[in-house]
């Protein structure tokens, strides 16, 4: 499989995280040092310096609203660190990491607005 570019790129379906063909846009962004973020993390990104953490809804620094999902499982634990991420796409709801006190119900229709579409995948047997 050739590296992605992470400006738009379509990944393979047989990844828990996919949910459907709608195109996956990408970018590359910066993840706030301190962190590690699975794939699947939905992000918010602060409003003071424009980086990216895991969005949790009581943060009151703009990283509250959900604004991206994590393309790639991403280590900032040592410093600030650029990673992908999704800026729209459908993902399966059950493959995301969700920040404190979110849940799918609360960041569905926010994400909709980006471009970011929540699904429930029906497994086949």
């Amino acid at each position: 499989m050739p590296t992605p570019s992470f400006s738009s790129e379509t990944f393979a379906h047989d990844d828990k995280l996919y949910a459907g063909e709608y195109p996956r846009v990408t970018e590359t962004v910066t993840i706030l040092s301190g962190q590690t973020i699975a794939k699947g993390a939905v992000l918010g990104r602060i409003t003071s310096g424009g980086k990216y953490i895991l969005s949790l809804s009581a943060a009151g620094d703009g990283s509250e609203v959900p604004r991206a999902i994590a393309a790639d499982n991403i280590d900032a634990s040592a410093g600030d660190k650029i990673g992908p991420v999704f800026l729209s796409g459908e993902f399966n709801q059950d493959g995301l990491t969700i920040g404190t006190a979110h849940t799918v119900a609360t960041i569905k229709d926010g994400l909709r607005a980006l471009n970011i579409y929540l699904k429930t995948v029906v497994q086949q047997t």
